[in-house]
């Protein structure tokens, strides 16, 4: 199959690079002859919905172009996915086992979003229930005696949560039910990346899971830093996760050291590392245990944090592993504004490192349901739970970013102006996979109506909402768009190399990107952010198909070679 495909492509390729007289109907034979499927989720109302294919045409295309070059292959996709987190099995916990199960399908099932790709918390973190709490509570159980996970299994009583349905649903149930869900399909794989909000209290020098701030520091607060003396004790922390999840039933495919090194100024759980301790902590320690404890094969990644910041840690951590190769790349997150995707910083990082993958571990609509500050300009809806079974909230410039803390205005900060939610997604997702990110992680997969519980009031928006109440279950068009990608994008896939002539638009209004399957089945994401819709060609070597893009809206042209 593989030489079968390799002929076509080189054969494109010759097509493409003949003279022009040769590229004529009448003397060439045409290698492509329509689109496979044709994928739409616009804010019209499309999900998934399958559009009517197109022929293709020998010939090099003008105007808007989005060029695809099959013979030019890049990184390899780990997948895309969603996030398990204590908050979700909690609401999920409100429905019916068998109203669960339907919620869960949707989520992991084959007609489902089938997401590949998918992150955990090891301990405690924003999105637990009530947060503060560990595998080792023993302060000073070096040997790591008390270490356990009932915390992630022990379920809600329904006595101090009322509405709880399942009273055994937990973190670590509602892992297992996705690999059992799995277990039944061909494409089974649930790739599992693991972060730990931080280090059990005692093991860190301010003994605390967080340090909010006070009035006499400037309201700075912060995680706190690993003891020294319990460096190499966090380490084996670590690696008795895998040991007492791996006992589960559940094998952890990634891990991050820390989520957030940097810290969010003690408002949950944290704790802080620099480039320089999180390096020594991966050589010296984490990454030796792992391999001692049998899991050298589990991927690696550092830093967790905002993808802007990833030239300095790349800088400290890549050079230090030349001799074993623990890491297997970085971990980002898009907190830093609310439309760049800082694709320039990729590129120059993997140019450097090309050894590494870059894999986006978070992402969410932030700050749903807070209330504006005393002295801010409040955004039109933003008290009122307007996101609700509302997907025009969803597609149209209504949210605002953690840079709403301060006195709003319009526009207010050069990066986190207000936005369109589904616009950020797509264009996050299509960007990164263009520029070398192997995967891309939602945060939260289901949250309540208020988009929580939070313990710390940090609610967001997920791609499913559940109003704990009603139990009426609302599917958000992020989960539209993340399913339509997930069930395009596969692990194994491989990225293409693409360029785009917008001549007349502007540079947002569209964006793509393609991937290619060992079968030669290419996936050629588009969005189209603008209130028009655009018609362009798809030009694929020496081939041309003309098509149009719905206004506000995620395309999804498949095309077998």
């Amino acid at each position: 199959m593989r030489n079968a495909i390799s002929l076509i492509l080189m054969t494109l390729l010759v097509v493409a690079c003949g003279p022009k007289s040769e590229l004529t109907p009448e003397t060439q034979t045409k290698m492509l002859t329509s689109t496979s499927e044709i994928l739409l989720t616009s804010a019209s109302g499309s999900k998934l919905a399958v559009q009517e294919n197109v022929k293709f045409n020998i010939g090099q295309a003008k105007g808007v172009v989005l060029q695809v070059f099959p013979d030019s292959v890049k990184q390899t996709i780990d997948g895309i996915g969603t996030s398990f987190t204590e908050s979700s099995a909690f609401v999920l916990a409100h429905l019916e086992p068998q109203d669960r199960m339907e919620v869960m399908q949707k989520i992991y099932g084959e007609e489902g979003a089938n997401f590949s790709l998918t992150r955990t918390h090891i301990g405690a973190c924003d999105f637990s229930v009530e947060g503060k709490y560990s595998y080792a509570e023993k302060a000073g159980d070096t040997e790591l005696e008390s270490f356990s996970i009932q915390a992630d299994s022990e379920g809600f009583a329904a006595a101090d949560y009322p509405g709880i349905k399942d009273t055994t649903y937990d973190l670590l149930p509602m892992i297992q039910e996705a690999l059992k869900i799995k277990q039944s399909q061909e494409d089974s794989e649930l790739r599992i990346i693991a972060s730990a909000w931080t280090a059990p209290a005692w093991m860190k020098e301010n003994e605390m899971y967080y340090e909010p701030g006070t009035p006499e520091n400037n309201w700075q607060g912060t995680g706190g830093s690993l003891k020294p003396e319990y460096v190499s004790t966090y380490a084996d922390y670590l690696v008795r996760y895998f040991d007492a999840y791996k006992a589960a039933g559940v094998n952890i495919w990634g891990l991050t050291p820390v989520n957030e090194p940097h810290g969010n100024n003690g408002q949950w759980e944290s704790m802080n590392f620099s480039p320089e301790t999180q390096s020594e902590f991966v050589q010296t320690h984490l990454g030796p245990g792992l391999r001692k404890a049998g899991y050298g094969d589990a991927r690696l990644l550092i830093f967790d944090q905002n993808r802007d910041g990833i030239e300095e840690w790349s800088e400290v951590l890549y050079p230090a592993d030349v001799d074993e190769k623990y890491i297997y790349g970085m971990a980002v997150h898009w907190y830093e504004s609310t439309f760049k995707v800082y694709e320039d910083i990729f590129d120059r990082v993997h140019d450097k490192y090309p050894q590494y993958s870059i894999v986006h571990t978070e992402g969410c609509i932030d700050d749903l349901g807070k209330p504006a500050p005393a002295d801010c300009t409040d955004p039109e809806g933003r008290t009122e739970k307007n996101w609700f079974k509302n997907d025009s909230f969803w597609w149209t410039q209504s949210a605002s970013d953690w840079g709403y803390a301060v006195p709003w205005t319009p526009g207010n900060g050069v990066d986190h102006p207000l936005y369109t939610p589904v616009h950020r997604y797509a264009r996050n997702i299509i960007v990164s996979l263009d520029h070398w990110v192997t995967g891309w992680v939602d945060w939260n997969i289901v949250l309540d109506q208020q988009g929580g519980p939070n313990h710390a009031g940090n609610f967001c928006g997920a791609p499913i909402m559940i109003d704990t109440e009603s139990l009426d279950v609302y599917y958000t068009p992020i989960y539209s768009v993340l399913a339509q990608f997930s069930r395009t994008i596969r692990p194994g896939d491989k990225a293409l190399q693409t360029h785009a002539s917008k001549a007349g638009l502007n540079s947002d209004d569209i964006h793509f990107c393609a991937t290619i399957n060992e079968a030669g089945l290419m996936s050629v994401q588009v969005l189209n952010t603008s209130a028009a819709p655009i018609q362009y060609k798809l030009q694929i070597a020496g081939e041309f198909a003309n098509l149009s893009i719905a206004e506000n809206s995620v395309q999804t042209v498949r095309v077998q070679l």
